[in-house]
């Protein structure tokens, strides 16, 4: 039985990054030793897109309100890489992480299946 999902983000600088989910992201987290932190994410949502290669994946955070969520992230001093876009299917925007690139954030417009219980 599948009980849940684990994302990974690589990064050059994991302390930090792990710092900024704890401190400026507020995530919840467990340590499993050593400062190893692993953090709870809000519900989540998988979607399948068509490619011509394979071992491609993208993680993306999702807000209800990009511009009230961007105003909050900048007034912790978060920096965004790209300006706002509007996809058609949401408003995207990127955000620095201090060693693991960049992780894009948006709000979307088409429903979503958080509130989705397994199995349902």
């Amino acid at each position: 039985m599948i009980i849940g999902a684990h994302s990974i983000l690589y990064s050059t600088n994991p302390d930090a990054d792990r710092a900024f989910l704890r401190d400026v992201l507020g995530m919840p987290n467990v340590d499993v030793g050593g400062g190893w932190l692993i953090f709870g994410l809000p519900p989540a949502e998988i979607a399948v897109h068509p490619s011509d290669e394979n071992d491609v994946h993208e993680f993306f955070l999702m807000c209800d309100d990009l511009e009230a969520t961007m105003a909050e992230l900048e007034r912790k001093g978060v920096r965004f890489t790209t300006p706002a876009t509007d996809e058609g299917w949401g408003l995207l925007v990127y955000l620095e992480l201090p060693g693991a690139g960049s992780l894009g954030l948006y709000q979307p417009k088409h429903p979503t299946a958080t509130d989705l219980a397994p199995g349902s």
